[in-house]
């Protein structure tokens, strides 16, 4: 693996936002007739998305073939991850009618398969949980051969908050590690290694046969030993599925690339994780949480 030490690499500059992606990153934008129909009922039903609020460089894509990533409980944030794109603000209050309207819009879209996650929300008693049960148990009732995938905040290893939610029969629970646990303190810092592990080996346990997702970023600094330690810590705590991606800085308030890495490193990840004994894993320079969820849960 010490070859994932010599692709495209720059010096730190921290505030400054990286020039001259290399050619694998670069993506074309198509906005047809499914991007602007799911646009205007999300902006009709007032929906926020993951796509838009986090700047992901899929959601021309996504929203071109008819699929999102639903945010619920608002689109601002109590923690401030350095790497993120979504507002770090005061929330506001909880809105009960959310959920039958993430699943009238699931209905329109006429979507099999759907991913809800949702900013994270410290000031609520359980985190937002009860808001996440409320979503799945509506979009289920709206269709029943529906499946739904969670991507959860860590409820500040709120066990009670994560069984609610487990409890609500979603199809996935996933809980991204994020990083490395040498740079949560630089990268999540309000956020902790050790508890969202927790929450994954909770989730397995207490509920053998529903499968744990979690995702990666690369690019921040880690180091190949580090990484793999990593996938070998979600694994033994019960993870089924893994996504690895690039990190890509959003704005110049945020952190640098340190390192971008090649297809080829990816495919490299790909087997590391894999050697280690991931069945589901999906490594690439695009590869998000929920790039393709629906895809990668059919190989289970």
């Amino acid at each position: 693996m010490n070859s994932l030490c010599n692709s495209h690499t720059e010096t730190r500059s921290s505030g400054a936002i990286r020039k001259g992606k290399p050619r694998w990153l670069k993506k074309s934008m198509p906005k047809g007739g499914d991007y602007q129909r799911v646009t205007r009922l999300l902006s009709q039903a007032g929906l926020h998305t993951v796509c838009q609020e986090a700047a992901c460089p899929n959601m021309f894509e996504c929203f071109s073939k008819n699929t999102a990533t639903f945010m619920i409980l608002g689109s601002h944030c109590t923690r401030n991850c350095r790497f993120c794109n979504v507002a770090s603000n005061p929330p506001g209050p909880v809105d009960p009618d959310e959920p039958q309207r993430v699943a009238d819009t699931v209905l329109k879209l006429k979507l099999t398969y759907v991913v809800v996650t949702s900013v994270t929300r410290d000031d609520l008693p359980d985190g937002g949980a009860s808001h996440f049960a409320c979503v799945i148990q509506a979009i289920k009732k709206a269709g029943p051969g529906i499946r739904v995938e969670v991507l959860i905040p860590d409820f500040q290893g709120d066990v009670k908050a994560l069984e609610s939610v487990a409890e609500a029969d979603p199809d996935v629970i996933n809980h991204n590690i994020e990083t490395v646990k040498g740079l949560y303190a630089r990268v999540r810092p309000q956020a902790l290694y050790q508890r969202s592990l927790d929450l994954i080996r909770h989730v397995t346990e207490r509920f053998p046969g529903l499968p744990a997702k979690s995702g990666i970023m690369v690019g921040l600094g880690e180091t190949p030993e580090e990484l793999g330690a990593t996938f070998q810590d979600l694994y033994d705590h019960g993870c089924n599925i893994l996504t690895v991606g690039q990190y890509l800085q959003p704005t110049r308030d945020h952190l640098s690339v340190e390192k971008f890495y090649s297809p080829e490193e990816f495919e490299q990840l790909d087997r590391m994780a894999r050697d280690i004994g991931f069945k589901q894993v999906a490594a690439g320079p695009f590869v998000r949480s929920s790039y393709k969820a629906g895809a990668l849960f059919e190989t289970l």
